[in-house]
């Protein structure tokens, strides 16, 4: 079973050798043919049916907002303007609309939403306290004080499947997750770390479970905010869970038959398909899982 991860769909040239012409932001607003993604805080204009990015031309205004090269697409010059936050109607988030763009605009809405999320986060210098300077078309802030420059950063998490002897799947509830939520496990990689290790000191850490046999399955970019989810499964040599209570509200072992009958009947929620935990589990399971339309899977989100 073949991962289809729509986050990592993308046909993007991102021109990264172009950066650093600093007439490239200026030529690109005086053509009419550049394509202008309104980044409205995390948000951002689609089509009626949600399958498509809107892209509009220049504006006079933009000149004066933040402004990212994002790349080319079918040939067409695309640049992100990023806005406050708009609760117009004709917005969707990436969580809601992700899994039904094309690979033309899926590529366009991960890498503008990561790098603006980027730019929230680095208005100011971390070593000298100065405020930093956009360059590089975006993708580059200077500190004018330190003279340091600061490039995007993304932050690695594993999230794996645990199977047991008994080719059970292990999922868990995080204190973020809606009622009857529950997924795999997750977690960030620290450094001086492998990826391997990441896995199993977090199952560790989050269910007291040890693992073995970490193979990696897949993965994607996930900018809420900025991080690549790296998926794994492997397989557990105990059983016996010992929750963390500050990360998991609880967790159980599923067979096959107990966790279709759980989603057919509502009792469990899973992730959305947009995400590689969904994969991860019906890796598992041999086959796709149908669940019947609910609630949120999370309480909250961006």
């Amino acid at each position: 079973m073949a991962f289809d991860l729509s986050l990592s769909h993308t046909t993007l040239d991102r021109g990264s050798e172009l950066r650093r012409d600093p007439d490239l932001l200026p030529r690109l607003l005086a053509d009419p043919m550049t394509g202008v993604l309104e980044l409205h805080g995390d948000r951002f204009p689609v089509s009626d049916d949600g399958k498509t990015l809107v892209l509009r031309p220049p504006a006079p205004a933009d000149a004066g907002e933040l402004l990212i090269y994002l790349g080319e697409v079918a040939g067409r010059a695309v640049i992100c303007v990023a806005l406050p936050r708009d609760d117009r109607d004709d917005l969707s988030g990436l969580r809601h609309v992700g899994a039904s763009l094309g690979p033309d605009d899926v590529g366009i809405a991960v890498t503008a939403i990561g790098i603006a999320n980027w730019h929230a986060a680095q208005g100011f210098c971390p070593f000298s306290g100065h405020a930093t300077e956009v360059a590089e078309a975006g993708w580059l802030r200077h500190c004018p004080g330190c003279g340091r420059d600061h490039y995007p950063r993304t932050d690695p998490a594993v999230i794996m499947s645990v199977i047991d002897a008994d080719d059970r799947i292990l999922l868990g509830r995080g204190h973020n997750f809606a009622g009857k939520g529950m997924s795999v496990l997750a977690g960030f990689v620290e450094p001086g770390e492998s990826l391997e290790a990441a896995v199993a000191r977090e199952v560790m850490e989050e269910v007291g479970v040890p693992v073995t046999d970490v193979q990696f399955l897949g993965d994607q970019p996930w900018p809420f905010p900025a991080s690549l989810m790296v998926g794994f499964t492997c397989r557990a040599t105990a059983t016996k869970l010992t929750l963390d209570p500050v990360e998991i509200a609880d967790a159980r072992w599923f067979s096959r038959t107990e966790l279709a009958d759980a989603v057919a009947d509502g009792q469990l929620r899973l992730s959305p398909r947009l995400s590689i935990a969904r994969h991860l589990i019906e890796h598992w399971y041999g086959g796709a899982i149908d669940q019947p339309a609910g609630e949120p899977f999370l309480r909250s989100s961006r």
